[in-house]
């Protein structure tokens, strides 16, 4: 990988250095477009931006997390679709005082989460921009690729791992305090759930998406696009344990807290009715990772929240907000 044929000049000395630095986790970097080895089923792709100053400031993580960060916002795209990664382009705007050093420190990031997901960075584009800008466009395929809009009247709906911590560390930089190390991990290094999700897809989900927007926000998401009633119990929300004590450090409902908040990249499932409690133990020893399960669909639109049979008014996060 470190003798790329490219031309002279600042770019390509900077691609040479990068794919230097990923070794393994880079293929046909150099190339104007990226080549898909032949595979199975139907391909999928998902495109994020994440730019500095509205998804990340520097001061709260360095360059390998942010690069990290922004692949793994992506790549959770194909885990909610129950898809196998192939790899991912990153495009990334580095301001003029960012030195070469720094792109392959972010690089680096994006490299190793490719890596830990089983795939590898296939190439993009490097420019100049006012602030950090990185641009990640992922690959994957999937026999059956889930969707949003197949959610039934009668399924279950389930949520993987714990949420609310990534907005514990959010809202402790707010602040001006050090997040606890849990919830700083959380948004600084999500895990995308490829497995669990290729699991679930295997299991007969009838819909997917990934817990980006928060989940007052996702299950709105849901319930439009498959055009039904999404039911949310949020007593049975599983709370990280950093997002119980901020949000009772600031007297918030802890589950309101958690549900509100977006950036955990956990899945969220629709379910058929038959899949039990069995069935998310069986899960659980096939994955690692909890499933839990907070509501149900029924007929109708819309979202209906409720704590103790109290309705509770969810919102998430607006990208234009």
């Amino acid at each position: 990988m470190t003798d790329i044929p490219l031309g002279g000049g600042l770019e390509f000395d900077r691609i040479r250095a990068i794919a230097a630095a990923l070794g393994s986790a880079a293929t046909g970097l150099g190339n104007d477009c990226a080549v898909l080895p032949p595979g199975f089923g139907e391909v999928v792709l998902s495109s994020d931006l994440s730019i500095e100053g509205v998804h990340f400031r520097r001061e709260w993580i360095s360059l390998q997390e942010i690069g990290w960060r922004a692949a793994s916002a992506s790549l959770s795209d194909l885990a909610a679709a129950g898809a196998e990664v192939v790899g991912l382009t990153a495009s990334v705007g580095a301001p003029r005082e960012a030195s070469s050093e720094d792109l392959v420190e972010l690089m680096r990031g994006v490299g190793a989460a490719a890596a830990a997901a089983g795939g590898r960075v296939l190439g993009g584009d490097l420019t100049r921009a006012p602030n950090w800008v990185v641009e990640i466009t992922v690959v994957g395929r999937s026999m059956r690729p889930v969707g949003r809009s197949e959610a039934r009247p009668g399924d279950t709906v389930w949520v993987t791992g714990t949420l609310g911590g990534a907005r514990a560390a959010l809202h402790a930089w707010e602040k001006g305090e050090a997040p606890a190390p849990g919830a700083r991990e959380r948004f600084a290094h999500p895990v995308p759930r490829i497995a669990e999700g290729r699991w679930l897809a295997a299991h007969g989900a009838h819909a997917m998406l990934d817990i980006s927007d928060g989940l007052g926000g996702d299950v709105g998401h849901l319930a439009a696009a498959s055009e039904v009633r999404v039911e949310v119990d949020l007593e049975q929300i599983p709370v990280h344990p950093d997002a119980v004590t901020r949000a009772l450090a600031q007297g918030d409902a802890v589950q309101a807290f958690a549900a509100r908040g977006g950036e955990d990249y956990e899945l969220l499932a629709a379910l058929p009715k038959s899949f039990d409690e069995v069935e998310a133990r069986r899960f659980q020893q096939d994955t690692g990772t909890v499933l839990t399960r907070i509501g149900r669909i029924r007929r109708g639109s819309g979202v209906s929240a409720t704590f103790a049979g109290v309705p509770v008014t969810l919102s998430g996060h607006d990208h234009f907000a």
